[in-house]
Protein backbone atom coordinates (compact mmCIF):
# COMPACT_ATOMS: atom_id res chain seq x y z
CA UNK A 1 0.00 0.00 0.00
CA UNK A 2 1.37 3.40 -1.02
CA UNK A 3 1.54 6.47 1.18
CA UNK A 4 -0.58 8.44 -1.33
CA UNK A 5 -3.00 5.76 -2.53
CA UNK A 6 -6.04 7.35 -4.15
CA UNK A 7 -4.73 10.89 -3.77
CA UNK A 8 -4.64 13.55 -6.48
CA UNK A 9 -1.60 15.80 -6.49
CA UNK A 10 -0.56 18.92 -8.40
CA UNK A 11 3.13 19.75 -8.77
CA UNK A 12 4.04 22.98 -10.53
CA UNK A 13 7.36 23.21 -12.31
CA UNK A 14 7.42 19.44 -12.43
CA UNK A 15 9.43 18.86 -15.60
CA UNK A 16 12.91 18.49 -14.10
CA UNK A 17 15.02 18.23 -10.99
CA UNK A 18 13.48 17.93 -7.54
CA UNK A 19 9.86 18.34 -8.64
CA UNK A 20 10.15 15.70 -11.37
CA UNK A 21 11.73 13.29 -8.87
CA UNK A 22 8.83 14.08 -6.56
CA UNK A 23 6.24 13.44 -9.26
CA UNK A 24 7.75 10.02 -9.97
CA UNK A 25 7.79 9.16 -6.27
CA UNK A 26 4.22 10.37 -5.70
CA UNK A 27 3.00 8.15 -8.54
CA UNK A 28 4.98 5.21 -7.19
CA UNK A 29 3.23 5.81 -3.85
CA UNK A 30 -0.23 5.64 -5.43
CA UNK A 31 -1.09 9.22 -6.42
CA UNK A 32 -2.40 10.59 -9.69
CA UNK A 33 -0.24 13.62 -10.50
CA UNK A 34 -0.72 16.75 -12.59
CA UNK A 35 2.53 18.49 -13.49
CA UNK A 36 3.15 21.82 -15.18
CA UNK A 37 5.98 23.25 -17.21
CA UNK A 38 6.50 26.14 -19.61
CA UNK A 39 8.04 24.15 -22.46
CA UNK A 40 5.94 21.56 -24.22
CA UNK A 41 8.92 19.40 -25.18
CA UNK A 42 10.14 19.23 -21.58
CA UNK A 43 6.61 18.56 -20.37
CA UNK A 44 6.15 15.71 -22.84
CA UNK A 45 9.49 14.20 -21.83
CA UNK A 46 8.60 14.40 -18.12
CA UNK A 47 5.24 12.73 -18.70
CA UNK A 48 7.03 9.97 -20.60
CA UNK A 49 9.53 9.51 -17.77
CA UNK A 50 6.79 9.29 -15.14
CA UNK A 51 5.01 6.79 -17.33
CA UNK A 52 1.55 6.44 -15.81
CA UNK A 53 -1.07 8.21 -13.72
CA UNK A 54 0.07 11.65 -14.87
CA UNK A 55 -1.27 14.58 -16.85
CA UNK A 56 0.98 17.35 -18.12
CA UNK A 57 -0.46 20.85 -18.43
CA UNK A 58 1.64 23.45 -20.18
CA UNK A 59 1.74 26.72 -18.27
CA UNK A 60 3.68 29.36 -16.38
CA UNK A 61 2.99 29.66 -12.66
CA UNK A 62 3.40 33.43 -12.96
CA UNK A 63 0.51 33.58 -15.47
CA UNK A 64 -2.88 33.54 -13.74
CA UNK A 65 -4.69 32.44 -16.90
CA UNK A 66 -2.37 29.42 -17.09
CA UNK A 67 -3.17 28.60 -13.47
CA UNK A 68 -6.89 28.75 -14.25
CA UNK A 69 -6.34 26.37 -17.14
CA UNK A 70 -4.39 24.01 -14.88
CA UNK A 71 -7.16 23.79 -12.31
CA UNK A 72 -9.85 23.54 -14.98
CA UNK A 73 -8.00 20.45 -16.19
CA UNK A 74 -7.83 19.00 -12.67
CA UNK A 75 -11.54 19.68 -12.15
CA UNK A 76 -12.48 18.09 -15.45
CA UNK A 77 -10.30 14.98 -15.08
CA UNK A 78 -10.42 14.28 -11.32
CA UNK A 79 -12.87 16.69 -9.71
CA UNK A 80 -10.75 17.51 -6.67
CA UNK A 81 -7.23 17.38 -5.27
CA UNK A 82 -5.49 16.38 -2.04
CA UNK A 83 -1.90 17.56 -2.38
CA UNK A 84 -0.39 20.71 -3.88
CA UNK A 85 3.35 21.14 -4.21
CA UNK A 86 3.94 24.72 -5.41
CA UNK A 87 7.43 24.15 -6.71
CA UNK A 88 7.77 26.41 -9.76
CA UNK A 89 10.43 29.04 -9.14
CA UNK A 90 13.77 30.42 -10.14
CA UNK A 91 16.31 33.16 -9.69
CA UNK A 92 19.55 34.75 -10.82
CA UNK A 93 22.37 36.48 -8.94
CA UNK A 94 22.54 40.27 -8.74
CA UNK A 95 24.34 42.19 -5.97
CA UNK A 96 22.79 45.21 -4.30
CA UNK A 97 23.56 48.16 -6.53
CA UNK A 98 23.08 46.18 -9.73
CA UNK A 99 19.52 44.88 -9.22
CA UNK A 100 17.15 45.90 -11.99
CA UNK A 101 13.41 46.45 -11.86
CA UNK A 102 13.00 43.67 -14.41
CA UNK A 103 14.85 41.19 -12.20
CA UNK A 104 12.77 42.13 -9.17
CA UNK A 105 9.49 41.91 -11.10
CA UNK A 106 10.42 38.60 -12.75
CA UNK A 107 11.46 36.71 -9.64
CA UNK A 108 8.94 38.15 -7.20
CA UNK A 109 6.34 37.62 -9.92
CA UNK A 110 7.16 33.90 -10.15
CA UNK A 111 8.38 32.95 -6.67
CA UNK A 112 6.05 35.09 -4.56
CA UNK A 113 3.05 36.21 -6.62
CA UNK A 114 2.97 32.97 -8.61
CA UNK A 115 3.12 30.80 -5.50
CA UNK A 116 0.38 32.76 -3.75
CA UNK A 117 -2.04 32.42 -6.64
CA UNK A 118 -1.06 28.79 -7.27
CA UNK A 119 -2.30 28.08 -3.75
CA UNK A 120 -5.30 30.40 -3.76
CA UNK A 121 -6.69 29.14 -7.05
CA UNK A 122 -6.38 25.53 -5.84
CA UNK A 123 -8.54 26.00 -2.76
CA UNK A 124 -11.97 25.44 -4.36
CA UNK A 125 -10.78 22.00 -5.47
CA UNK A 126 -9.08 20.98 -2.23
CA UNK A 127 -10.45 18.12 -0.20
CA UNK A 128 -10.53 18.72 3.54
CA UNK A 129 -7.51 17.24 5.26
CA UNK A 130 -5.21 17.95 2.33
CA UNK A 131 -1.60 19.09 2.29
CA UNK A 132 0.01 22.16 0.73
CA UNK A 133 3.76 22.48 0.47
CA UNK A 134 5.80 25.24 -1.09
CA UNK A 135 9.42 25.08 -2.23
CA UNK A 136 11.50 27.60 -0.34
CA UNK A 137 15.26 28.07 -0.47
CA UNK A 138 18.01 28.14 2.11
CA UNK A 139 19.06 31.39 0.45
CA UNK A 140 16.34 32.95 2.62
CA UNK A 141 18.10 31.63 5.73
CA UNK A 142 21.68 32.38 4.79
CA UNK A 143 23.40 35.54 3.71
CA UNK A 144 24.67 34.55 0.28
CA UNK A 145 26.01 37.62 -1.54
CA UNK A 146 24.22 38.43 -4.76
CA UNK A 147 21.05 36.51 -3.99
CA UNK A 148 18.94 39.06 -2.09
CA UNK A 149 16.11 39.25 -4.64
CA UNK A 150 15.82 35.47 -4.80
CA UNK A 151 16.10 35.15 -1.01
CA UNK A 152 13.44 37.78 -0.42
CA UNK A 153 11.05 36.24 -2.92
CA UNK A 154 11.33 32.90 -1.13
CA UNK A 155 11.29 34.20 2.45
CA UNK A 156 7.62 35.22 2.20
CA UNK A 157 6.59 31.56 2.17
CA UNK A 158 7.37 30.97 5.84
CA UNK A 159 5.02 33.80 6.82
CA UNK A 160 2.33 32.60 4.43
CA UNK A 161 2.45 29.05 5.79
CA UNK A 162 1.76 30.27 9.32
CA UNK A 163 -1.09 32.58 8.29
CA UNK A 164 -2.70 30.19 5.85
CA UNK A 165 -2.77 27.20 8.21
CA UNK A 166 -4.71 29.40 10.61
CA UNK A 167 -7.12 30.43 7.86
CA UNK A 168 -7.54 26.82 6.72
CA UNK A 169 -7.68 25.12 10.11
CA UNK A 170 -11.42 24.43 9.88
CA UNK A 171 -10.72 22.43 6.72
CA UNK A 172 -7.73 20.67 8.32
CA UNK A 173 -5.53 21.61 5.36
CA UNK A 174 -1.87 21.65 6.39
CA UNK A 175 0.60 24.18 4.96
CA UNK A 176 4.37 23.70 5.13
CA UNK A 177 7.53 24.88 3.40
CA UNK A 178 10.16 22.52 2.00
CA UNK A 179 13.46 24.37 1.89
CA UNK A 180 16.25 22.67 -0.06
CA UNK A 181 19.82 23.80 -0.23
CA UNK A 182 22.33 23.07 -2.94
CA UNK A 183 20.95 20.21 -5.03
CA UNK A 184 22.45 18.76 -8.20
CA UNK A 185 19.79 19.58 -10.81
CA UNK A 186 19.82 20.48 -14.51
CA UNK A 187 19.02 24.09 -13.57
CA UNK A 188 22.05 24.24 -11.34
CA UNK A 189 24.17 23.04 -14.26
CA UNK A 190 22.90 26.02 -16.26
CA UNK A 191 23.58 28.57 -13.52
CA UNK A 192 26.93 27.53 -12.05
CA UNK A 193 30.36 26.67 -13.41
CA UNK A 194 32.52 24.01 -11.78
CA UNK A 195 34.34 26.48 -9.55
CA UNK A 196 31.06 27.87 -8.20
CA UNK A 197 29.70 24.38 -7.55
CA UNK A 198 32.86 23.45 -5.64
CA UNK A 199 32.52 26.65 -3.61
CA UNK A 200 28.94 25.77 -2.71
CA UNK A 201 29.90 22.20 -1.83
CA UNK A 202 32.55 23.52 0.56
CA UNK A 203 29.74 25.08 2.62
CA UNK A 204 27.84 21.82 3.09
CA UNK A 205 28.71 19.82 6.23
CA UNK A 206 27.56 16.65 4.47
CA UNK A 207 30.37 17.31 1.98
CA UNK A 208 28.33 16.97 -1.19
CA UNK A 209 25.41 18.37 -3.12
CA UNK A 210 21.98 16.96 -2.43
CA UNK A 211 20.19 14.72 -4.91
CA UNK A 212 16.70 15.36 -6.30
CA UNK A 213 15.51 12.03 -4.86
CA UNK A 214 16.43 13.20 -1.35
CA UNK A 215 14.25 16.29 -1.72
CA UNK A 216 11.48 14.17 -3.24
CA UNK A 217 11.51 11.95 -0.14
CA UNK A 218 11.10 15.00 2.08
CA UNK A 219 8.22 16.20 -0.13
CA UNK A 220 6.53 12.81 0.21
CA UNK A 221 6.78 13.10 3.98
CA UNK A 222 5.04 16.50 3.94
CA UNK A 223 2.44 15.37 1.40
CA UNK A 224 1.47 12.18 3.22
CA UNK A 225 -0.09 11.31 6.55
CA UNK A 226 3.39 10.61 7.88
CA UNK A 227 3.47 14.33 8.65
CA UNK A 228 -0.12 14.59 9.89
CA UNK A 229 0.98 16.56 12.98
CA UNK A 230 3.39 18.84 11.08
CA UNK A 231 1.80 22.19 10.22
CA UNK A 232 3.21 25.62 9.50
CA UNK A 233 6.78 24.35 9.61
CA UNK A 234 9.81 24.82 7.42
CA UNK A 235 11.60 21.56 6.69
CA UNK A 236 15.16 22.45 5.72
CA UNK A 237 16.99 19.86 3.61
CA UNK A 238 20.36 21.43 2.93
CA UNK A 239 22.88 19.02 4.40
CA UNK A 240 23.32 21.29 7.42
CA UNK A 241 24.52 24.33 5.48
CA UNK A 242 22.40 26.86 7.35
CA UNK A 243 22.63 25.04 10.71
CA UNK A 244 26.22 26.16 11.36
Amino acid sequence: MGKLDGKVAVITGGTSGMALAGAKLFVDEGAYVFITGRRQDALDDAVKQIGRNVTGVRGDAADLDDLDRLYDTVRREKGSLDVLWASAGGGEPAPLGDITEAQFDTWFGLNARGTLFTVQKALPLFNDGGSILMTGSNASLGAFPGWSVYAGSKAVQQAWARVWLNELKDRRIRVNVLTPGQVATPKQEELFDEATKRQFESLIPRGRMGHPDEIAAAALFLASDDSSYVNGMELVADGGTTAI
